[in-house]
């Protein structure tokens, strides 16, 4: 996967402490998900339609 366009974005609810994840939705069909503590480590990727259900579910709670 290529990852030199992304533009990462944390939450607006995240520490100080830097503990949350980063996403990247400007990639050409996929959202990237990392963890802002290992920014070179692995990346989760997931289609645009897998994170959009993922957000209304988490977005019940």
């Amino acid at each position: 996967m290529e990852l030199t366009g992304a533009v990462w974005h944390k939450s607006s609810r995240s520490n100080q402490q830097n503990n949350c994840v980063e996403v990247a939705t400007n990639l050409r069909g996929v959202v990237a998900v990392r963890d802002s503590k290992d920014r070179v480590g692995p990346v989760l990727a997931f289609t645009p339609a897998a994170w959009r259900a993922f957000l209304t579910g988490v977005s019940r709670y």
